[in-house]
């Protein structure tokens, strides 16, 4: 089987990408089979293994993850090792996370404070197609796992951003959602105001595809789709990961990104997300600002070069940076097959920078 190699910048090491996106090459862990580990992200820990989380999408079911979140490690970042699934989902039908569940986009983090990894993923309940849009939380002692759930909800529910006014308030809740035609200029304007917000309010705003970030002072946040994947929600969590605190943030409202990625350098935060196209790619957006809960101001994709407008075929799940090479950063990307969604392939990308800008280049 044939792959194709690009060397990191700086010496990061030779990471192997996946072929040109036609759906004929696969990347094979060392049991022979392809990695089955999508839409998560990678932390190294202090004895030098990487460990790899992602979406396990079952076989010949598009759309659905039913069993669980997978777990590959390795030495190297070229050849991993499947170590099962790590976050089971169960029989129990009255659980969040009875089998046929949808689970996406898991992110795990390690808790220094509480000794625990933390696990966040997108949660769609049972039947419920993608109405539900909720986050689950899970902790485990371990790399490893297993994880345990802890909980599944719609985030900071009876709370409003916070950077709403007095004024920002009674205008969201001045809107009636049934006065309004889908994608009219009027619509527009009236989301960007905040009228799913104030729609949300009670019950908790939607949550779907995110991210989890933690700042250099240990403040870790949580970023996702939401108001029905029209505004990005920059969370703060609680000490323990476990929840919120209540103060959240609005990016780019009405913009409808979605697959956010997160990083800092050199002070400048970066974010790069795709827009809402399903399963098909797109052209990435990049957002930039000096603090992370913004303000937040578009500037040009970063992509170059040949695939560029489709960001090579791929979609954007975590920006990784190795503890020991401060300054690099790694792309990671999916290549979705939706007719058959576990085979979907890897796409990394180093990040370079032109003028101080990121640039993503296959």
């Amino acid at each position: 089987m044939r792959h194709i190699f690009s060397t990191l910048l700086l010496g990061l090491l030779s990471l192997p990408l996946a072929a040109q996106p036609d759906g004929e090459h696969l990347w094979l862990a060392d049991d022979g089979e392809h990695i089955n580990c999508h839409g998560g992200n990678i932390i190294r820990l202090a004895d030098s293994t990487y460990y790899w989380y992602g979406e396990h999408r079952v076989q010949n079911i598009p759309g659905t993850t039913e069993d669980g979140i997978s777990l590959y490690t390795s030495r190297d970042m070229k050849t991993w090792h499947n170590e099962g699934l790590v976050f089971k989902a169960v029989a129990d039908t009255l659980s969040d996370i009875a089998l046929g569940c949808i689970m996406e986009r898991p992110k795990v983090v390690y808790n220094e404070r509480t000794k625990k990894y933390v696990m966040l993923l997108h949660l769609e309940l049972r039947g419920q197609g993608y109405g539900a849009a909720r986050t689950a939380f899970a902790e485990a002692d371990s790399p490893k796992g297993p994880f345990r759930f802890v909980r599944s909800l719609r985030p900071n529910a009876g709370k409003w951003p916070a950077d709403f006014t007095k004024a920002d308030r009674k205008k969201a809740l001045s809107y009636n959602i049934a006065d309004y035609q889908w994608w009219t200029p009027e619509w527009r304007k009236a989301v960007e105001d905040g009228m799913f917000v104030a729609r949300d309010l009670e019950g908790g705003q939607m949550s779907r595809d995110m991210t989890v970030y933690i700042d250099d002072d240990g403040t870790a946040y949580h970023l996702f789709s939401s108001e029905e994947n029209l505004t990005l929600h920059l969370a703060e969590l609680t000490k323990d990961y476990l929840g919120y605190t209540g103060k959240y943030w609005r990016i780019a409202p009405g913009g409808q990104n979605e697959a956010p990625t997160l990083f800092k350098k050199d002070g400048t935060y970066w974010l790069i997300t795709s827009g809402c196209t399903g399963w098909a790619p797109n052209e990435a957006r990049m957002f930039k600002a000096q603090k992370i809960t913004g303000p937040w101001q578009q500037v040009e994709c970063p992509n170059r070069g040949e695939g560029a407008k489709t960001t090579f075929g791929g979609q954007g799940t975590y920006i990784y940076s190795d503890p020991n090479k401060p300054g690099e950063f790694l792309f990671m990307a999916d290549v979705w097959r939706p007719k058959q969604l576990s085979h979907s392939l890897h796409l990394w990308i180093p990040i370079q920078f032109e003028n101080g800008s990121p640039i993503l280049k296959k």
